[in-house]
């Protein structure tokens, strides 16, 4: 799709942010992983090789059985013995010998005899982020070769928990600020551009709904309801939305009595056009200046839910979750330092990116 030239200018003034350029790039990078979480993290391997067949467990349940197991339940694939009878190809004298390894599965001999090799392809961390791992010592576990960021206070890796919860942060914060902002901006485009009884109106209807303890609110909500994802996004975005009106409103105001606003009235312009094509792109710097804090507020307002206990489950990859454990630990600083190094990056990035955006739509920037 070929971009006009207001929007090829824009485009190479966010390029030019240098800051903001590596910045988006850092972050595509980082979010693109954590799309592929069950991918790079999970207890369940990608591809296995069982007596010439094939199966991918990360996609398909398999009970224990289709290995040569005893059992129906799944297949506890980090269980030497299931690695045993997938290796060695179900082998009835698997553990014959008691001196036997995996290893000798994998070279075709156990028990003094030939058998037919299979293998298993593993994920980068074997390991999901609700996996409970068999650890030397008590839990929480200081960094190690297999836990790079150590374990938690219920013996969970924090990398693969750290992986997940960054998704589900940034997949939180896509989903309110985008629908509330479409919201927010919609209604502060009403308010100031019809203004008089329509504006006082809204104006009322802003000051009950602000005036609303929202945390309460939500906490009442996971009470009655139960704690879910879905319902605190709709929460968020029915409390998130009123943070742009203000700033909308006021540029709206402003505009609505302009030549070309006039000017497009007397041709017969619907006021819906009038808005949204023509004056919704003048108020964009303003629209975009307030983002970085609505992205910044989301991402907090999880964090303080899950840390203060009324987000979201308890066995979700929660990094507010991630920074209770850290207040709970002292004597386990590595949580403590994961969980702000964290959050800085995360916001950072996300403050920078939106910041050159503001940037490129501000026609009185430059950048060399």
């Amino acid at each position: 799709m070929r971009l006009s030239p207001l929007n090829q200018r824009r485009w190479t003034n966010f390029k030019r942010n240098r800051r903001a350029w590596y910045s988006m790039w850092i972050f595509a990078v980082l979010f693109g992983l954590s799309l592929f979480a069950e991918l790079i993290a999970n207890d369940r391997p990608l591809l296995v090789k069982y007596q010439g067949a094939f199966y991918s467990p990360i996609a398909k349940f398999y009970p224990e059985t289709t290995f040569g197991g005893d059992f129906r339940t799944e297949a506890e694939y980090r269980d030497i013995e299931v690695q045993c009878l997938i290796i060695s190809g179900g082998s009835e004298n698997c553990w014959d010998d008691p001196d036997a390894t995996i290893e000798d599965a994998a070279d075709g001999e156990i028990g003094g005899e030939a058998i037919q090799t299979g293998w298993i392809i593993n994920p980068l961390l074997p390991f999901s982020y609700n996996t409970i791992n068999d650890i030397n010592g008590p839990a929480p576990s200081a960094p190690d070769s297999t836990h790079l960021l150590g374990t938690d206070n219920s013996a969970r890796d924090v990398l693969a928990r750290v992986i997940y919860g960054f998704r589900l942060s940034i997949v939180f914060t896509l989903l309110v600020t985008v629908a509330a902002t479409i919201i927010g901006v919609a209604a502060g485009a009403v308010q100031g551009y019809f203004g008089g009884r329509v504006d006082l109106i809204f104006q009322r209807i802003l000051e009950i709904w602000s005036a609303v303890p929202s945390l309460y609110v939500i906490i009442i909500m996971f009470a009655i309801l139960g704690r879910s994802f879905w319902l605190l996004v709709i929460l968020s975005i029915v409390f998130g939305w009123p943070a742009l009106v203000g700033v909308v409103r006021a540029e709206f105001l402003r505009a609505r009595n302009f030549e070309y606003v006039r000017a497009a009235r007397a041709l017969g312009v619907s006021n819906a056009t009038i808005m949204f094509r023509h004056m919704l792109p003048n108020a964009m710097v303003a629209t975009l200046t307030i983002l970085p804090f609505i992205v910044t507020g989301t991402i907090g307002a999880l964090a303080t839910l899950d840390f203060l206990g009324f987000g979201l489950p308890s066995s979700a990859p929660s990094l507010g979750e991630l920074t209770l454990q850290a207040k709970q630990n002292l004597q386990a600083p590595w949580l403590a330092f994961t969980a702000f190094f964290t959050f800085a990056i995360m916001l950072s990035l996300l403050v920078f990116i939106f910041e050159g955006v503001r940037d490129a739509f501000d026609p009185r920037k430059t950048f060399q």
